[in-house]
C-alpha cells in the first residue's frame, strides 16, 4: 500500500485485499479482479472465485464506462466529505467491459436531472488535493469533458 487510510473515510481496507483497486485509481484505471480458470468477473475483491472456486484472481484494467442499473438520491451526509454535495445521486453502474458486473459511485453532474436506468455514464477519476486517494464519479456519457475522463487497457 503506498498511503494510510486512518485519516480518510475511503482507501484500501486493512487486510489489503482491495488495494489494486485503489492503486489502480491512483495510476487512472479502473481495475477489478478477474478469474484466470472461468473468466469471470468479480466486484467486489474477493480471495477466491465464487463461480468456479478458484483461486487464479488476476486485477485487470476496464474501461470505465457502463450504464445506470439503478440509482438513489440522499440528502444526508452519511460521511463528512458528502456534506458539501446535497443532494448527491448514487448510481449503481453496470459495466460491459467487465461482464456486465456493477459498482457503485456518486453521480457528479447536473444533480437535478434524474438519472435513467440504462443511461450511459463515464467514470471520472477525483483526486482532492491534500488526499491520499483518488475517488471514481460517474458523468453522464453525454456530459463528461474529454479531458476529465480516465481510460482503461
Amino acid at each position: 500500500m503506498t498511503a494510510a487510510t486512518t485519516d480518510v473515510a475511503w482507501g484500501p481496507a486493512a487486510d489489503g485485499i482491495d488495494a489494486p483497486y485503489w492503486e489502480g485509481l491512483l495510476a487512472g484505471e479502473l481495475r477489478l479482479q478477474r478469474c484466470g480458470t472461468c473468466q469471470t468477473w468479480i466486484w467486489s475483491p474477493q480471495s477466491v472465485c465464487g463461480n468456479c472456486h478458484g483461486f487464479d484472481l488476476e486485477w485487470r484494467s476496464v474501461e470505465p464506462a457502463g450504464t445506470v442499473y439503478s440509482w438513489s438520491r440522499s440528502w444526508y451526509p452519511y460521511i463528512e466529505e458528502l456534506s458539501d454535495r446535497m443532494p448527491y445521486i448514487s448510481v449503481l453502474v453496470e459495466l460491459a467491459g467487465a461482464g456486465g458486473r456493477r459498482v457503485l459511485g456518486l453521480l457528479v453532474d447536473d444533480v437535478e436531472r434524474t438519472p435513467q436506468i440504462g443511461e450511459s455514464v463515464t467514470g471520472v477519476f477525483e483526486h482532492e488535493e491534500g488526499e491520499p486517494w483518488p475517488l471514481l464519479r460517474w458523468r453522464r456519457s453525454d456530459s463528461a469533458p474529454a479531458d476529465s475522463i480516465g481510460g482503461g487497457r
